[in-house]
């Protein structure tokens, strides 16, 4: 596999697994979470590393096309969501970490 394609792979991982940990940290009638909240943080930080790594591989890549997103929309996008996902796990990471 060659690494430009790596984006597209981010963000199909990125997105099941914020709809793990966004499931699993839903609290249930007896107070429990669905999953472990340490389950719940590899999660989150796993695919926050794996979107993080995306942004990286995607800007890389559309910095050497010279950022001309007409010829790479979908790619342009892509990394867009990766952007995305990263701060989203960000922002429920300090979210599900227990003070």
């Amino acid at each position: 596999m060659k690494t430009i394609n790596y984006p597209y792979l981010a963000v199909a991982l990125g997105l099941f697994l914020s709809f793990v940990v966004t499931r699993g940290s839903q609290v249930g009638s007896d107070g429990e979470t669905a999953l472990p909240l340490l389950t719940l943080l590899i999660a989150n930080e796993c695919a926050f590393i794996l979107t993080a790594a995306g942004v990286f591989i995607g800007f890389k890549q559309l910095k050497t096309i010279n950022f001309k997103v007409t010829t790479q929309p979908l790619y342009a996008i892509t990394v867009l969501l990766c952007i995305l996902l990263t701060g989203q796990f960000a922002l429920l990471g300090i979210k599900l970490w227990p003070l």
